[in-house]
């Protein structure tokens, strides 16, 4: 990577970051610099500090050995996000994404939202937590060079006429938050798939007088049951399937059953998290977790991390 062609990226985020308008051409997938770029316009807004909203809806199917898949509810999400700029003096000005997430299980006949379940193998009657994860922060900085000195690439980026095409999948495996400390004997790890696939049309994205693009998504994750379905050890897994697109509207372009919902439960989530925001990101483990813990607290038990035993 030349000291040249870097410097002349930076120049260029810079004008843009300052308002002064650079001379608008077609953004090369194969410059790491351009790369960086394109990857922003997929996730981001217009500028620092712009809000993004993506929205989603779709589908959870339980799978059991045996049986037929289950169609258990829909789904109805929302990730709004904002990024700012970073600036290494050796790996470039990238830029970091910060979130909040929220997604609701639905009824698959009303539409509304679940506020109790009915598990069809246990026979009981379950409150539902819906997911509310905050916050949900890009790991580390995108620069245009890597940590080991590689360009950046989006390694799955294709272009198939005029529509580019991003997929890509993120395995799961790590240590489950609700378990103890022998997982790696007993085999409890928390195992999952997810599956993103985003598409936009190349005269969006790739255009640098368009100030963002707003592609399209679709989502799929293969996990473990829910932790608030209390399954215990039954065999089985949920299978979710969703599509979407980042908002043109924003906020305010959401369905009414999120909208309401947020308004009523999560006003935070109108808008990003800071752009320094620090904090450990949340999972639906993490959130049930601490959600238990404080319940048994309330009711005066231990947790189990307290050595806590049924």
């Amino acid at each position: 990577m030349g000291l040249k062609k870097l410097t002349l990226a930076c120049a260029t985020m810079a004008l843009a970051g300052m308002g002064m308008a650079a001379e608008a051409r077609t953004l090369d997938p194969n410059v790491p610099e351009d790369a960086v770029e394109i990857s922003k316009r997929l996730q981001c807004g217009e500028a620092d500090g712009e809000p993004a909203v993506y929205y989603w809806s779709g589908r959870g199917y339980s799978r059991v050995r045996g049986e037929r898949d289950r169609h258990v509810f829909n789904l109805e999400g929302m990730n709004i996000r904002q990024c700012v700029s970073v600036t290494d003096p050796e790996r470039g000005t990238g830029y970091r994404q910060v979130s909040r997430e929220i997604m609701l299980y639905t009824d698959p006949e009303t539409g509304e939202v679940l506020r109790e379940w009915e598990n069809p193998w246990t026979g009981e009657t379950v409150p539902v937590m819906h997911v509310a994860n905050d916050p949900v922060n890009m790991r580390a900085p995108n620069f245009p060079v890597g940590r080991d000195g590689s360009p950046y690439s989006i390694s799955t980026y294709r272009q198939i006429g005029d529509w580019v095409l991003i997929p890509f999948e993120v395995p799961l495996f790590y240590t489950n938050p609700l378990g103890g400390d022998y997982q790696e004997y007993v085999g409890n790890m928390y195992q999952a798939m997810e599956i993103f696939d985003f598409a936009a049309r190349a005269d969006d994205i790739l255009d640098t007088d368009n100030a963002t693009a707003y592609p399209t998504v679709s989502w799929v994750r293969v996990a473990a049951w829910l932790p608030w379905m209390r399954m215990r050890s039954r065999e089985g897994q949920m299978i979710f399937n969703a599509v979407g697109s980042k908002l043109r509207g924003g906020y305010d372009e959401l369905p009414e059953v999120l909208r309401n919902e947020i308004e009523a439960n999560y006003p935070e989530y109108t808008a990003p998290p800071p752009g320094d925001d620090a904090r450990p990101n949340a999972t639906t483990w993490t959130v049930f977790r601490q959600m238990i813990d404080e319940m048994r607290a309330a009711e005066g038990e231990d947790s189990p991390a307290a050595g806590h035993s049924e």
